[in-house]
C-alpha cells in the first residue's frame, strides 16, 4: 500500500538510442543486455528506440533486431528514425511494433556489402610479399594479398546472397509484405520518410514526441512517464569524454574492420 501510495515504481516508458554503426564488438552484447532488463522490467510498459544509425555487421544486425523483437513479444515497441535507419539501422527498427520517422530522415539501404582493401600491388612496390601456408583450399579466400580466383568469387557471391535472402525475409515479416514487394525495394538505395511510408518501410511520419506518444497510447498508459536507458559504458568511453570516446569508436570501426578483416555488412 505505501509503494503505492508514494508511487515508488511508476509504470513507465523506456527510451534508448542507437546511434552511429552497429559495432560487432562488446558494446552490441552490452546493448543486448539493456533490451534484456527492459523486456523483463514490469514496470516499463513500453520501448522507444530513438535511431540514428547507418548499419554495420550482418551478424551484429540481427542480434539487435531479434533482442528488440523479443522486447515487442511483451510490450509495445516504437522505432523513432530521426535521421539516418538504413540497411542493419533499418533492420533493427523494423523489428518494433510501429516504425515513425522524422520528414527529413533516410530509410532503406536494404542489402549487403563486403569490402577490403586490396595490398599486393603496394606491398610489391615496397618490396614485401606474404607467405601462406594453409590447410584447407579457400582457408584464404578472402586474402587481402592477392586476386580472388573465379572460385572464390562464386562462393563470395553466394554467401552474400543468403545474407541477403535473409535480410529480404526479416522485412518480409516484421513488415507484413509480400518477399517479392520487399525484392523490389531492397536495392541497396535509400528512401526519403515520404517514400518509405509510401513503400510500408515505415508506419508513419512525425518526431520523437510522436512516437513516444505513440507507446504510451499502444501501452495503455494513463500519463506520460519516461526513462532514458542507456548501456553500461566501457572503461575507454568513461575514460574518454562522449566526443572523444564517440571518435574513438569510429576509428577502431574503421581499423579493425575494412583494414584488417573481410566484413559482410548490411550497411
Amino acid at each position: 500500500m505505501l509503494a503505492k501510495v508514494l508511487n515508488i515504481n511508476p509504470d513507465r516508458i523506456a527510451v534508448t538510442e542507437l546511434f552511429g554503426a552497429i559495432p560487432s564488438s562488446a558494446k552490441t552484447s552490452e546493448y543486448v543486455r539493456m533490451l534484456k532488463a527492459i523486456e523483463e522490467n514490469a514496470h516499463i510498459r513500453a520501448l522507444v528506440v530513438d535511431i540514428d544509425c547507418p548499419g554495420g555487421g550482418a551478424g551484429a544486425s540481427e542480434y539487435l533486431y531479434r533482442a528488440i523483437t523479443k522486447v515487442k513479444a511483451k510490450k509495445p515497441v516504437v522505432a523513432f528514425i530521426r535521421g539516418t535507419g538504413a540497411s542493419g539501422g533499418y533492420m533493427a527498427g523494423c523489428a518494433a511494433t510501429k516504425v515513425i520517422a522524422a520528414p527529413m530522415s533516410i530509410v532503406g539501404s536494404i542489402g549487403v556489402i563486403s569490402m577490403r582493401p586490396m595490398l599486393y600491388e603496394l606491398l610489391s612496390k615496397i618490396g614485401v610479399r606474404m607467405e601462406v601456408t594453409k590447410s584447407g583450399r579457400l582457408k584464404d579466400m578472402f586474402s587481402n594479398f592477392r586476386e580472388p580466383t573465379q572460385e572464390e568469387q562464386v562462393k563470395e557471391q553466394a554467401l552474400l546472397d543468403s545474407f541477403y535472402d535473409r535480410f529480404v525475409e526479416i522485412v518480409s515479416e516484421a513488415r507484413s509484405m509480400p518477399p517479392e514487394r520487399v525484392r523490389e525495394l531492397a536495392t541497396g538505395e535509400i528512401y526519403t520518410a515520404v517514400q518509405a511510408k509510401a513503400n510500408g518501410l515505415i508506419d508513419d511520419l512525425g518526431d520523437l514526441d510522436a512516437a513516444i506518444d505513440l507507446a504510451q497510447s499502444l501501452a495503455g498508459l494513463p500519463e506520460r512517464k519516461v526513462t532514458y536507458a542507456r548501456p553500461r559504458r566501457s572503461l575507454r568511453d568513461r575514460l574518454l569524454s562522449n566526443t572523444a570516446a564517440s571518435f574513438a569508436g569510429t576509428i577502431a570501426h574503421s581499423i579493425e574492420g575494412p583494414l584488417l578483416e573481410r566484413r559482410v555488412e548490411y550497411r
